[in-house]
């Protein structure tokens, strides 16, 4: 499935540029080794000679790879025309291969010893992957500093101390607002509530919101007051402390009297599409749907709850992971940290990334530049702020029966305490 249509459902379900970056690559004459085989079926060997001793501690061998991804076409394409371009440039090979179903690929090939060296996927399988041996810790190899990252970029590649991969680029919501029918995106979270106000007519099919109410898209409020769902460094979970319920008790009183009664992905977006809200809390993804009905949309941060809070929504991170394969030979190891540094830190790659298919750059050179296209320059607002989603395996049952107690409240059927004690109670027996 595609990644973005996933985090659309996430909470709900289960809950080219030139070679230009910060990173350079050594080269030498030393041979690649044989990899996971070539685009064209072969073994990836050039059959040369083995590297010698007489290669400086500064060199790199040279190696090849492959590195499996599951992207739209127009972004596969770009990413093939990178891995040419880097292959040019270099004594490395990066070659690329769209894989079907992603997940089933990774979890049976790398445990046999098969599969690539690299694969390109969100950071929330890092914790999952490590923890079953998938992934190979780099920390001591990398050439790049992880301070060149936006820092929840720095936290999504890293698990117990390791370094699993490289991130390029984030994903998180934002607030999206009708040029027709707001001047100036609203700042606090006052100044929104008066234009919804302004605006809500149900009688009339007119809201002042468009907002899917699941655990991802909520996640800003909790985190605003300093709560949490679950806290992966300690393995605790925060649905019943004091500010986690602020957060939530947050989004019943502010945005829920504004909204569409169901508060599903398709109900939330279409009165948005449609022109009848002028706010809506959406991703970059949601994009493409407001420009093909010809909405004039503007992107800006979340606006701030009164005293010191301020909005840190969940961010998902794009990375390439570093698999247990590249701990077979340097050479292989060594073009795929080559690769990895490179595409990551190549202003021109990540750029042209923003400007065709709406990245938010996480690299800070270009994250702090205020040189991106303005959506995704909102959009990169709200990603300073967030806070990447958990990677630890036991994430993955929380989102479920905290989507259920929020519902239960929402809909009058319980107390907001009462309904969020049970829900950790059905998560720790899952655990169990």
């Amino acid at each position: 499935m595609n990644r973005r249509k996933i985090l659309k459902q996430l909470a709900g379900t289960t809950a080219v540029g030139a070679l230009a970056g910060c990173v350079g690559v050594s080269e030498t004459d030393s041979t690649s080794t044989p990899e996971e085989g070539g685009s064209d079926g072969s073994d990836g060997s050039d059959g040369g000679e083995e590297t010698t001793q007489q290669e400086t501690e500064s060199s790199v061998p040279a190696g090849s790879f492959k590195l499996w991804h599951q992207r739209a076409e127009a972004e596969k394409k770009a990413l093939e025309q990178n891995a040419e371009t880097f292959t040019s440039e270099t004594k490395h090979t990066a070659d690329p291969a769209e894989i079907a179903d992603l997940r089933k690929k990774t979890t049976s090939a790398i445990p046999a010893g098969q599969g690539a060296g690299m694969f390109d996927w969100a950071h929330d399988w890092t914790g999952e992957y490590y923890q079953n041996g998938f992934l190979s810790d780099q920390s001591e190899s990398l050439d790049v500093d992880l301070s060149v990252y936006t820092e929840p970029a720095q936290k999504a590649v890293q698990f117990d101390g390791a370094t699993l991969a490289l991130p390029y680029a984030a994903e998180t919501v934002g607030l999206i607002y009708n040029k027709e029918l707001v001047d100036e995106p609203p700042e606090t979270l006052e100044e929104m509530k008066a234009i919804m106000e302004e605006h809500h007519d149900p009688d009339n099919g007119k809201y002042g919101l468009s907002y899917p109410l699941n655990a991802y898209f909520m996640s800003a409020w909790v985190h605003a007051y300093g709560g949490y769902y679950f806290d992966e460094s300690n393995v605790e979970l925060g649905l019943t402390n004091e500010e986690t319920l602020d957060g939530f008790q947050l989004v019943l009183d502010s945005f829920v009297p504004y909204q569409p009664k169901d508060t599903g992905y398709g109900p939330q977006a279409s009165v948005f599409l449609e022109g009848n809200a002028p706010f809506a809390i959406n991703g970059p993804w949601f994009l493409g749907d407001v420009k093909s009905n010809d909405i004039d949309a503007g992107i800006a941060r979340l606006p701030s709850p009164e005293g010191d809070a301020e909005p840190k929504p969940y961010t998902t991170v794009k990375q390439l992971y570093f698999t247990t394969r590249v701990d077979e030979d340097e050479a292989k190891a060594a073009a795929t940290r080559a690769f990895a540094e490179w595409y990551t830190t190549s202003t021109d790659v990540l750029s042209n990334n923003a400007e065709e298919f709406g990245y938010i750059p996480v690299l800070k050179e270009l994250a702090e530049s205020g040189d991106l296209p303005p959506a995704v320059e909102g959009f990169s607002k709200n990603v300073a702020l967030g806070t990447p989603i958990p990677s630890h395996p036991k994430m993955g049952d929380v989102w479920g029966p905290l989507e259920d107690a929020f519902n239960s409240v929402k809909n009058g059927d319980a107390e907001l305490e009462a309904a969020f004690e049970k829900a950790e109670q059905n998560i720790r027996s899952n655990w169990e």
